[in-house]
């Protein structure tokens, strides 16, 4: 038995590392982001990415393996235990300030990794359960709607002005962080309002999964509230909010800059490997079950995260997620490094199309 599904077990290290940060208290609250923000990215300097593609015999192994879908699945009860085990340790009190704040990012990394980018693999899924499972996710972060903005509006419009969830050149991540947030809140009304009026069912009515999906999150505010009171009410929405910032970055430094041309009918082309960007860096495609290969998730977004390929047309981006985190909160030095990585892309004989 070849060991493909074990290394995918590291991603267990953010929860370990989350519970760790929430047991230990003190300065040890910020080990999560020592790790994530600190030693991935300077590991990931130095540790070689590869280009390797599963063959066709291995990648239709692979695709049928059920122990992938179980780490996946298993990230859901985690998820919960740790939001649980959070809401517990900040009610304990009797912490300073930075125990406070370490306790409140080392959750909200949490909410990014699994409450948000665990459920964006879910949500591509088939089956009633798994999708179901995408929701719960997304509920503990207070950002139901992304199941509707992503997987009938991103998919759909990504790498165009039309989607708010693809940077602009010259947008910093700031702007984009107000508009993304704004603006998908807004585009999953009206996708879902399109849904309903197809189907010729009323808007205001229990039909609407997004007047669903704001009662549950108030619900779930309302009942943190009345159960551990206002102040724990307000520090497990930061820890929301982060989540919230950690996937619009995400979202920031894949598609920046890349835009699909309109094609003489008025519609854009087909969205293919040179709309996304791309990194090979080993710990991130692990950490983030293999979100890094965004290239091809949106070229074929039905694709199991286990079997997602590289494509030399992609472009590459400088180096891991992680890093790229860091460089887009430095908009004078995202600018510099990838309106250079855009222009001498744009020269290249594959990525000419892209202008």
């Amino acid at each position: 038995m070849k060991l493909f599904p074990l290394k995918y077990m590291m991603v267990y290290l953010i929860p370990l590392m989350v519970w760790f940060s929430l047991y230990q208290k003190g300065w040890y609250a910020f080990i999560v982001l020592a790790f994530v923000f600190g030693l991935i990215p300077l590991l990931e300097l130095f540790l070689p990415g590869t280009k390797r593609n599963l063959s066709e015999i291995e990648e239709e192994i692979e695709k049928e393996n059920r122990f992938y879908d179980l780490i996946l699945f298993s990230l859901v009860p985690m998820q919960y235990f740790l939001w649980y085990y959070f809401l517990q340790q900040i009610n304990a009190g009797d912490m300073t300030w930075y125990e406070s704040l370490g306790m409140i990012t080392a959750f909200g990394v949490s909410c990014g990794v699994l409450g948000i980018n665990a459920a964006h693999e879910l949500g591509h899924r088939q089956t009633w359960y798994e999708k179901l499972m995408s929701k719960m996710l997304l509920a503990t972060t207070l950002y139901l709607h992304f199941f509707i903005e992503h997987n009938r509006g991103h998919h759909r419009n990504v790498a165009t002005d039309l989607d708010p969830a693809s940077g602009k050149w010259g947008e910093s991540i700031y702007v984009f962080f107000i508009r993304t947030i704004r603006d998908s809140w807004i585009s999953a009304w009206k996708l879902e309002g399109d849904r309903l009026k197809k189907a010729n069912l009323p808007f205001w009515s229990i039909h609407n999964e997004m007047l669903w999906y704001q009662f549950v999150h108030l619900t779930i505010i309302a009942a943190v509230a009345s159960v551990y009171g206002l102040q724990v009410a307000l520090l497990y929405l930061g820890s929301a909010i982060i989540g919230i910032l950690l996937l619009e970055t995400v979202n920031y430094i894949e598609h920046y800059g890349l835009r699909r041309r309109n094609t003489p009918g008025g519609t854009y082309e087909r969205t293919m490997p040179i709309h996304s960007w791309n990194s090979n860096n080993p710990l991130g495609r692990i950490l983030l079950l293999e979100l890094t290969r965004h290239s091809d998730h949106h070229y074929m977004a039905n694709r199991k995260y286990q079997i997602l390929r590289h494509f030399d047309e992609s472009p590459q981006m400088p180096t891991g997620y992680p890093g790229m985190m860091l460089l887009s909160f430095i908009p004078p030095l995202w600018f510099k490094v990838m309106h250079r990585k855009i222009e001498l892309y744009r020269r290249t004989q594959l990525g000419k199309d892209l202008a």
